[in-house]
């Protein structure tokens, strides 16, 4: 667990635990990188951690997954960004920003257009009108993206970043496009697994061609979708086997959307999910055939789980929740302390409700980090879910401020 690891491109990984990507939501004011994400960071990178993982970074103002989202295009200054990898790097981890354009998953009341492969609205019962009304992207739209993408990563390397990780998971728009129940679409993007992934190939190698050869890439994909005739785990085998022709130096693998949080251990087809490593299974066999290391990511909080995730033959470890409630997780288990780190979860019947209110749970210790304090074990749901509703209503109607006064000066 605590040993280096070497990636394609020759870059090395202090060890084989990752601070996974969260939905952070703290951005400060012109969608930058401040203070609170400085002092997170720093928390995290003092923590033990060999490898941290941003959370999503927009490769495009007006598409964010929530109104506090960080923006990096080729109008971003970078010194915000220089200090925020500089920060996380100072006791020695590695920081590679996870790279995002939401697609459909865009909220309503940031009043900004959805883009999608297809004009298929998200299902969340009451809850769906909570987000926008996707429109279907023309090619012109699509070739866009993927230049926004290698934009985004070159912008990460001259700020210090170590790499990128592509979002292809969890619904967001490359996701979109590799799933039937999303890509309805009869051209060259949409039909066959082959078209529906030529959006995340092309963004693999607009990136690739773009960057150094020792800056990474990464790609976080889904195991499957976990919704009826959506995205399987035969695909997403497919997928790793593409992307072993390509210069990518670790698959992360999740799954899941906010149409069925399987990330969160809830999915909408009935499957049974492990209470710990949800997605160890499918990591292992494709860990078995992928060319580069693969790393898994779903409700690990204990050591000894985490040594299983390491004796599948998986190679790294990613920890996202257990590392908001306790951001020193790894140098406490390399002391030999058994620290078992609380996972926040809500089973309420209301499924997405309890979706938003898990990632309020873990928003609201992510908080109690950058204020310098430790995150509470037990936090009450419906408060925490009412606090997020509040500071989120504060940050759209500041996002919308700054995006309208800067809409003009962006491409």
């Amino acid at each position: 667990m605590f040993t280096p690891l070497t990636l394609p491109n020759g870059s090395t990984l202090p060890n084989r635990i990752a601070k996974a990507a969260m939905e952070e939501n703290l951005a400060d004011a012109g969608q930058l990188p401040g203070q609170a994400l400085w002092r997170l960071y720093a928390a995290w990178g003092a923590g033990g951690a060999g490898l941290l993982i941003t959370g999503n970074v927009m490769i495009d103002a007006r598409a964010l997954t929530g109104p506090g989202g960080v923006v990096l295009d080729r109008n971003t200054p970078l010194e915000p960004f220089k200090r925020w990898a500089a920060t996380a790097r100072q006791h020695g981890a590695r920081i590679w920003m996870q790279i995002n354009h939401p697609g459909r998953q865009v909220l309503a009341a940031l009043r900004r257009h959805a883009w999608a492969p297809s004009a298929v609205p998200l299902d969340l019962g009451r809850h769906s009108k909570l987000f926008a009304e996707p429109q279907a992207m023309t090619a012109a739209e699509i070739h866009e993206v993927i230049e926004r993408f290698a934009d985004t990563a070159v912008a990460a390397e001259a700020a210090g970043f170590d790499g990128v990780e592509i979002h292809a998971a969890h619904g967001y728009l490359i996701s979109q496009f590799l799933s039937p129940l999303t890509n309805r679409r009869n051209d060259e993007w949409g039909g066959s697994l082959e078209n529906r992934a030529r959006l995340l190939l092309s963004v693999v190698r607009a990136v690739r061609a773009r960057v150094g050869a020792g800056f990474g890439v990464a790609v976080k994909i889904n195991s499957a979708d976990f919704q009826r005739g959506g995205f399987s785990e035969y695909e997403a085998r497919q997928i790793v086997l593409w992307l072993n022709d390509q210069a990518v130096d670790l698959v992360e693998l999740s799954g899941g959307s906010y149409e069925s949080p399987a990330m969160q251990g809830h999915t909408a087809d009935g499957r049974t999910l492990a209470r710990e490593a949800y997605f160890l299974t499918f990591a292992r066999d494709i860990a078995a055939i992928a060319a580069m290391p693969v790393m898994t990511t779903g409700g690990i909080r204990r050591q000894s789980i985490a040594q299983t995730v390491l004796d599948e033959g998986v190679a790294v470890v990613g920890m996202a929740s257990a590392l908001a409630s306790v951001p020193d997780l790894p140098n406490r288990w390399r002391d030999g302390q058994a620290v078992d780190a609380s996972i926040a979860q809500v089973r309420w019947q209301d499924k997405a409700a309890a979706g938003f209110a898990t990632m309020a749970l873990v928003k609201r210790r992510l908080r109690a980090i950058t204020a310098g304090g430790h995150p509470r074990r037990c936090y009450s749901p419906v408060y925490s879910l009412v606090i997020d509703q509040i500071r989120t209503r504060k940050l759209t109607r500041r996002y919308r401020q700054w995006n309208g006064s800067t809409a003009g000066d962006r491409p």
